[in-house]
């Protein structure tokens, strides 16, 4: 039974629900799958926070459970939800949860403040995040050369959008100090800052994306959803979505994190084989929010950053380092061991 907790909302919430698509996505939230599944009927107990668990980057967080690939390990997945990747990682260095749904950079910016976490499984090869202009400031802003003395959305502030708006300023000559970063959240809120003025504009996801061009409210600047637009924007294949753990839990949790990787594998293996429309089908049904055929065109357009088979791509870590470098002092200054940031030991056991 999928039972659902509201733990609370940012304020802007009130505004809501005036999207088209999104489920209120910055309430956070919980689900569990039974653990009723015939691997060794122990229903072992795992959390997992989720950088916003209605973002069609972070789809395969609830499709694995929705598929009943968590119950045909022996697991009880709990998927809670935050607003935004960076409050996933407070929630996973803190302990409050085993495991995060979130961007792989994240690892390399722990590892610079003494916490080893590390990648068991590379949801993508992409960012699928897109740089998206109002229609007002859309004469003004031309290329991320035009960001300075701008507003400019992210998720949160040290999110995984807050970092790629960052890179995107300094390889185009603008000093990070001089446009200002606005935690806006995703969906609604996000939406309703950039109507508004709040923003001039942002780095989002799908669905806020679609909702965004369906309301005209809004036009594409740069478009980060496949591995091509990855290539030009990044210089190179980004690893972005994951599901990243502490280094010593994984390595006292081996059979339970196999178990995991085997169901997300499984997962990325079944949406390469079946379409947009098969594929939000199995999603709950407030996802679509009464416009199935736009949601569909969300995971549609974002289908192309995921991985087939969880594996790490390569040269991938190399970009994202070089990325921080370029605007992060903490990791330019500092020697990651980008080896201990992610592992693929469970990807190649699931795979065979």
């Amino acid at each position: 039974m999928r039972t659902i907790a509201r733990r609370g909302a940012l304020t802007a919430a009130g505004l809501l629900c005036l999207s088209a698509l999104t489920a209120c996505a910055n309430e956070a939230s919980s689900t569990a799958s039974s653990g009723s599944g015939k691997s060794d009927g122990k229903g072992t107990k795992v959390k997992i926070m989720v950088g916003g668990l209605d973002k069609v980057i972070y789809l395969p967080a609830m499709l694995t459970q929705r598929l009943g690939y968590f119950d045909a390990e022996g697991l009880s997945v709990e998927l809670l939800s935050e607003p935004a990747g960076v409050q996933a990682e407070t929630a996973l260095v803190s302990g409050q949860v085993q495991g995060a749904v979130g961007f792989y950079d994240h690892t390399l910016d722990l590892q610079t403040k003494g916490k080893m976490v590390e990648s068991v499984v590379q949801f993508s090869h992409a960012p699928g995040e897109v740089e998206i202009v109002s229609n007002k400031a859309s004469a003004k802003i031309t290329s991320a050369k035009d960001f300075k003395g701008k507003k400019l959305g992210v998720t949160g502030l040290g999110s995984s959008t807050d970092f790629l708006t960052k890179y995107l300023a300094v390889k185009n000559g603008v000093k990070v100090s001089d446009f200002t970063p606005v935690a806006v959240g995703a969906g609604p809120t996000f939406i309703a800052a950039l109507e508004k003025g709040a923003i001039d504009g942002g780095m989002t996801t799908d669905p806020t994306v679609a909702t965004i061009l369906d309301k005209k409210a809004g036009k594409v600047l740069l478009d980060m959803r496949t591995p091509e637009g990855s290539q030009e924007a990044l210089g190179g294949p980004y690893p972005s979505s994951s599901l990243y753990m502490q280094t010593d839990w994984v390595n006292g949790h081996k059979d339970t994190v196999q178990k995991l990787v085997n169901a997300f594998v499984k997962t990325l293996a079944w949406m390469s084989s079946h379409s947009a429309s098969e594929i939000a089908d199995k999603m709950p049904a407030d996802y679509k929010q009464g416009n199935g055929i736009l949601y569909a065109k969300a995971i549609e357009s974002t289908l192309p950053m995921f991985t087939k088979d969880g594996v790490m791509p390569e040269n991938g870590p190399e970009t994202v380092e070089k990325v921080l470098k370029a605007f992060n002092p903490n990791i330019k200054n500092a020697d990651v061991d980008l080896e201990k940031t992610y592992t693929s030991e469970f990807v190649e056991k699931a795979k065979g």
